[in-house]
């Protein structure tokens, strides 16, 4: 059986404010999204557990941004576990659903089932990309990977790159709901609070000069973050992915204290942009000579989508700057008086 709460609130994120701190926050459900991100792969645990970590945070961070095309989340590492890639794409339309699509790579020879998924990354970075697309410059901000988690790296960011203190709550994994088969859910939420006037150091105080929020907030700002932190502190984690809890109740149980208001929620699909036009495009740039290196024993160049699994069948003729037939088999014009 579905509950009500359960088909309103999944898939969803949810802004909301806390009018008596100044604090802005995001809180989200996925279910079906994460289902359909982490079915495309067959992904050893600790890797799934990252993947999850890495969709949660990017639908509740790609929904705080003013977005008009793609926001983008890389992670980088020298360990078993080498690139996570997740992008989340604003809605074509107003009312219209953002998609998300995730991604990993990984070395399963030197993955470890016992550790934790953090420490499979290594030593690397953890980058946030803004693309508002055509005819706009894109934005690049990176963080090392420390703190022991992905939610970590993700407030460090928002602590060194824009100064704002930033607090993410997450609970993900396998659920089984009566009369259902085990599934994907994830639940967290975001404070964010938008400080009037920073006071942040030259150097922060974390690990290699790393800003906190102590060194950005003082005063009654800091009074007002610490509460907020202490509220959510409370929650917990069937309250975050269980189906039986509505966003909003969950906010009032949280933050009433701090008159918690809501806005429109945004709805959020499992999308992907790949497609054989793409793949075209992204060939298009080689030889002939290029497009032959290649070319498989029976005679056609695959390619294979990371996100989503489509596979693309190519004739090799019609690859790369010197393509002699059009996609559909026809002769390229001025190619057969040259013949």
């Amino acid at each position: 059986m579905t509950t009500l709460s359960q088909i309103a609130w999944d898939d969803t994120v949810l802004p909301f404010q806390l009018d008596r701190s100044d604090v802005r926050g995001r809180i989200a459900r996925l279910d079906g999204v994460l289902d359909r991100v982490l079915a495309q792969h067959d992904y050893p645990p600790v890797v799934e557990a990252l993947v999850a970590e890495a969709a949660l945070l990017t639908a509740l961070i790609g929904q705080t941004i003013k977005l008009r095309w793609k926001l983008s989340l890389q992670i980088r590492g020298n360990g078993p576990v080498r690139t996570i890639a997740t992008d989340y794409y604003a809605p074509g339309a107003d009312g219209g659903p953002a998609h998300i699509r995730a991604w990993a790579s990984f070395d399963a020879e030197r993955i470890d089932p016992s550790a934790k998924p953090f420490s499979q990354i290594g030593e690397g970075y953890f980058a946030i990309l803004i693309d508002q697309g055509e005819g706009m410059q894109p934005y690049q901000g990176i963080t090392p990977l420390e703190g022991g988690s992905l939610v970590a790296c993700a407030e460090t960011y928002f602590a060194q790159s824009e100064q704002l203190p930033t607090r993410f709550e997450l609970a993900f994994g396998r659920t089984t709901l009566p009369g259902q088969g085990e599934h994907w859910r994830a639940g967290g939420t975001m404070l964010q609070l938008m400080p009037q006037s920073p006071v942040a150091a030259r150097e922060g105080s974390g690990t290699d000069g790393v800003l906190r929020h102590t060194d950005i907030l003082a005063g009654e700002e800091d009074e007002n973050w610490q509460r907020a932190n202490i509220l959510l502190d409370t929650v917990e984690e069937v309250e975050l992915i269980g189906p039986r809890v509505d966003l909003t109740s969950l906010l009032v149980r949280l933050f009433h204290e701090d008159e918690p208001r809501v806005f429109d929620p945004q709805r959020v699909e499992f999308g992907c942009t790949c497609s054989e036009e793409r793949v075209r495009d992204s060939l298009a740039i080689y030889s002939a000579k290029d497009i032959r290196t290649m070319t498989t024993e029976e005679g056609t160049v695959t390619a294979d989508c990371q996100f989503c699994g489509a596979h693309y069948i190519f004739d090799p003729r019609s690859l790369g700057f010197e393509a002699t037939v059009n996609p559909d088999g026809t002769p390229r014009e001025g190619d057969g008086a040259d013949a």
